[in-house]
């Protein structure tokens, strides 16, 4: 039984950077071998180990056969007789197939160090066309790694444009499309994700609404960058917490797309409530708070009931941190008629002064008043449109 670290902790260790998590690949092992040894078994379709002090993933060497369509159909032999050089000539990119023995000698058989030393992102061999998944992967590991200089090898990057082609980025689940998504865009340059699949047809299936409008994908770009500048954020090393939230970032990549485009692809890709009511909401409000010379009450009153920002306040701080980008975006690059960027802390600070306001008003003082059923709604509203208007 031999004991090897692969993978991105291998990986992160030669480009210098921190290792959150280690995966180990065992050779000449078997499962009940693995079980005596106090081991956990976790996976069904191949087996993986829990390490029993330290919970590490320990998967047995195996190899995989295409049998089927999707990133599931796979028939695999994880036998005793597997090498760690077949274990390795299934995983996605050379710079993944790269193993550390348990005296730290490297072991690189398809030469994954030269690819980090030049940059590259090189798939290990043909069969990386049998997971559809990996399309998504690798333009993943493009955002996460383009602070370094990486970019994608023009072979691998034909072969990613012929899996998209081929159709079978619709066999994929909508939850393991949108955990990449996420995680992408949770990077400090989100946009190179959505290029390179751009740049390989990656787009048609999934964000079919960003494919077919030019415009709308333009949006989508610069709203992100537009993230980091604004936060003077830099390339992280990685995965650090993200200087804007998961829902911010999101309503930034919708913020091109009207709302029933938003909330199509938020039903396609399965996106969490959470996220997708904040791009919903700035989709929907947007126009009426940004591309205008001046608010008025009967606006934010209307965008404050929509949004239901009485009940929930956190909720609608979100909702104006992901205006934030869409508004301050250099002014060559703002949406037509919009504000100028040097106006919206300013404009910001004036709906967050209407909402406290508004939300003065003593519901219980107008019931006292003797307004009944309906009535009370109809009050409460216009005592609010009153304390709107004394602001503005």
């Amino acid at each position: 039984m031999q004991v090897y670290l692969v993978g991105g902790a291998v990986r992160d260790t030669l480009l210098g950077r921190t290792v959150t998590e280690r995966d180990y690949v065992v050779v000449g092992a078997t499962p009940a071998q693995m079980l005596a040894k106090g081991f956990t078994q976790v996976g069904k379709d191949f087996p993986v180990f829990l390490h029993p002090k330290t919970s590490e993933e320990y998967a047995l060497a195996r190899t995989e056969r295409k049998m089927g369509s999707g990133y599931t159909g796979f028939e695999c032999d994880a036998s005793t007789s597997v090498t760690l050089e077949e274990d390795l000539k299934r995983r996605d990119l050379t710079v993944n197939a790269i193993a550390r023995d348990q005296d730290g000698e490297l072991i690189d058989p398809y030469h994954g160090q030269k690819d980090l030393q030049q940059k590259i992102l090189r798939h290990v061999s043909e069969a990386f066309s049998e997971d559809p998944l990996r399309v998504f992967r690798v333009a993943r590991f493009a955002t996460r790694y383009a602070y370094l200089g990486f970019t994608i090898a023009e072979e691998t990057l034909s072969l990613m444009t012929d899996m998209a082609k081929s159709g079978e980025l619709t066999s994929l689940s909508a939850e393991r499309v949108w955990q990449e998504t996420k995680r992408s865009l949770l990077e400090a340059t989100p946009e190179v994700f959505f290029k390179t699949l751009k740049a390989c047809n990656g787009l048609d299936d999934w964000f079919a609404e960003l494919s077919q409008s030019e415009s709308a994908f333009n949006t989508a770009i610069q709203t992100l960058k537009q993230i980091q500048r604004q936060t003077h954020s830099q390339p992280q090393e990685q995965d650090a917490s993200p200087s804007a939230p998961i829902e911010v970032r999101f309503a930034a990549f919708c913020s091109g797309l009207s709302l029933n485009d938003v909330q199509q692809m938020c039903k396609r890709l399965k996106v969490q409530n959470t996220v997708s009511d904040i791009a919903e909401m700035v989709s929907a409000h947007k126009t009426s708070l940004l591309n205008c010379d001046k608010l008025d009450a009967d606006t934010l009153l209307t965008v404050f009931n929509k949004t239901d920002a009485w009940r929930r306040p956190e909720r609608f701080r979100l909702f104006l941190n992901a205006l934030q980008p869409i508004a301050m975006q250099p002014s060559d690059l703002a949406q037509a008629g919009a504000m100028s960027s040097l106006h919206w802390p300013e404009r910001e600070a004036l709906i967050t002064q209407a909402l406290v306001a508004a939300n003065a008003v003593d519901v219980q003082h107008i019931i006292a008043q003797g307004f009944k059923g309906p009535e009370i709604r109809e009050a409460l509203n216009n005592a609010k449109l009153e304390k709107i208007s004394a602001l503005l």
